[in-house]
C-alpha cells in the first residue's frame, strides 16, 4: 500500500513553552503568566503558548493515519533542540520531509521510521518534534495497512510480549499542586503528584522546609481521602535541580535530606527526580551516579529518578550503564523518533534501571495515544497521563487509551 498525500496543520498543545532558564533566574509568576524577559534563544516571552504540528498521511486505500510533532515545556535548554513552532517548520516540513513519503509504498515501522530518524540536511538531523510526530504517522500507517493496533506492530517488530494488563499512570499537578493531588487521589492514580518543584524560594524552600511540609500534608491527605488501604500511590515529585542549588557539592547533606523527605513519605515510596543539575550531560551523570551510590550505601528509601541532560537514546543508555540513578525518565519528545522510546525502555530493563516513559505536558492528545500503545508493547515502570497539568484530561486520555487496547488484546 502507497502514501499518497501528506498534510500538515498547526495545532495547539496541552500547556505551554516555558523558559526554564529566566524561571530559575527569578521570573515572577503573574497569574498563568510571569513577568520578566525571556532568557533563551527564540522566546518571546518567558511562557508563551504551546504549539505542535498535526501529520496527516493519505493512504491510497483512503485510510488515513494521525501524528502529532511536539516538544517539551522546557524546550532550547538542557541540550534540548530549539523551541518548535508550527509557522517556521510546516514549509520546512512541506519542502523537506513530506517529499521523502509521498508516493512510498509501506514497509516496515523499523526501516520507515529509521530512514527518517537518519535523515540529514547539511549534516544535521531533523529537529526532534518533526522526528517524533512523522515516526508516529508512520506507525500508524503501518498499523493501518496491515489491520493491526499500533502496538501490535511495535511488539511483532521488536519482539516483544502484549499482555493485557495496565501499567502505572504517573499524573503531574502543575503548580496547583494541592488541589489537583486530591484529583489524583479520587481517581486512584497509581504514582502522583510531580509538583512542579522549579523555584528554590517559592516551592522548595531555603532550607527544603517547603517541600518537606508539602510532602507531609500529601501523606496525610492520601491517608484520608483513599477509600481502601489497598491504595498505596508511590509518590514521585520532580525538583527540577534545586536541591542541589541549596547543597551544592555536599552529597552528605543531599542524601540526609532526600532521607528526611523519605521518611516523611511513609509509608508511600518516594522518588525524586533530577536531584541537582550540573549543567552538562557528563557533569550530571557523574553527580547522579555519587548521589545514588550514597543513597544506596546509606540503605535511603528514596529512588533518584534521572531526566535533565538525559535526553536522547545514547544520553539513557549512558546514565543507565553508570547507575545515575535507579530509574531514568525517557522523555519521548527528546528522543527523536519514537522507535527510540521503544529502544531505550528495552534498554533500561534489560540493565535492571527503572523505566519511566514520560514526555511533557506540551503534547498533544495524539501523540499520548500513541505513546500509549509504545507502553503496551515493551511494558515500562510507569507512563506519564499526558498532556496538560489540569489531572482530568491527561488522566483521561492515557487511561482510556489503555483500556482501550487491553479490551481488543482480551478480545483477541
Amino acid at each position: 500500500m502507497k502514501i499518497t498525500h501528506a498534510l500538515a496543520s498547526p495545532g495547539k498543545t496541552g500547556f505551554f513553552f516555558d523558559d526554564q532558564k529566566a524561571i530559575k533566574a527569578g521570573a515572577v509568576a503573574d497569574g498563568e503568566s510571569y513577568r520578566g524577559a525571556p532568557l533563551t534563544p527564540g522566546f518571546s516571552a518567558v511562557r508563551q503558548a504551546g504549539e505542535s504540528v498535526s501529520v496527516q498521511l493519505i493512504l491510497e486505500d483512503g485510510q488515513v493515519a494521525c501524528g502529532d510533532c511536539a516538544a517539551v515545556q522546557y524546550s532550547g535548554t538542557g541540550g534540548r533542540d530549539p523551541l518548535f513552532l508550527a509557522r517556521e517548520f510546516i514549509p520546512f516540513m512541506e519542502r523537506h520531509v513530506f517529499p521523502l513519503l509521498v508516493g512510498r509504498e509501506i514497509t516496515s515501522f523499523r526501516a520507515m521510521a529509521d530512514a527518517l530518524e537518519n535523515y540529514t540536511i547539511d549534516g544535521k538531523r531533523l529537529h526532534t518534534a518533526i522526528r517524533y510526530g512523522m515516526s508516529q504517522v508512520i506507525l500508524d500507517a503501518v498499523a493501518k495497512s496491515r489491520k493491526q493496533m499500533m502496538c501490535e506492530v511495535i511488539a511483532e517488530e521488536y519482539g516483544t510480549d502484549l499482555r493485557a494488563a495496565p501499567i502505572p499512570i504517573f499524573t503531574q499537578t502543575g503548580d496547583t499542586r494541592y488541589n489537583n493531588a486530591d484529583k489524583m487521589i479520587l481517581k486512584g492514580a497509581q504514582v502522583l503528584p510531580h509538583a512542579l518543584i522549579n523555584n528554590v524560594k517559592t516551592k522548595l524552600g531555603e532550607r527544603g522546609e517547603l517541600l518537606l511540609d508539602y510532602i507531609v500534608w500529601l501523606r496525610k491527605r492520601i491517608l484520608s481521602l483513599r477509600t481502601s488501604e489497598d491504595y498505596n500511590p508511590v509518590l514521585h515529585i520532580d525538583v527540577y535541580g534545586t536541591i542541589g542549588i541549596i547543597y551544592g557539592e555536599d552529597y552528605e547533606g543531599m542524601a540526609g535530606y532526600l532521607e528526611t523527605l523519605a521518611n516523611a513519605a511513609k509509608p508511600f515510596a518516594l522518588r525524586i527526580e533530577g536531584p541537582m543539575d550540573a549543567g552538562g550531560r557528563t557533569e550530571q551523570m557523574l553527580a547522579l551516579s555519587r548521589l545514588t551510590a550514597l543513597v544506596d550505601a546509606r540503605n535511603i528509601p528514596v529512588e533518584l529518578v534521572a531526566d535533565e541532560w538525559c535526553n536522547t537514546l545514547e544520553d539513557i543508555q549512558y546514565f543507565a550503564d553508570n547507575r545515575a540513578g535507579r530509574m531514568v525518565q525517557i522523555k519521548t519528545p527528546d528522543l527523536g523518533g519514537i522507535g527510540n522510546v521503544v529502544e531505550a525502555v528495552l534498554y533500561c530493563k534489560q540493565r535492571g534501571i527503572g523505566a519511566y516513559q514520560g514526555g511533557t505536558c506540551n503534547e498533544t492528545d495524539r501523540s499520548a495515544q500513541v505513546c500509549v500503545h509504545l507502553a503496551m508493547a515493551t511494558r515500562p515502570d510507569q507512563i506519564l497521563a499526558k498532556p496538560g497539568m489540569g489531572v482530568d484530561e491527561g488522566y483521561m486520555i492515557v487511561f482510556n487509551e489503555m483500556q482501550r487496547i487491553i479490551a481488543l488484546l482480551s478480545h483477541r
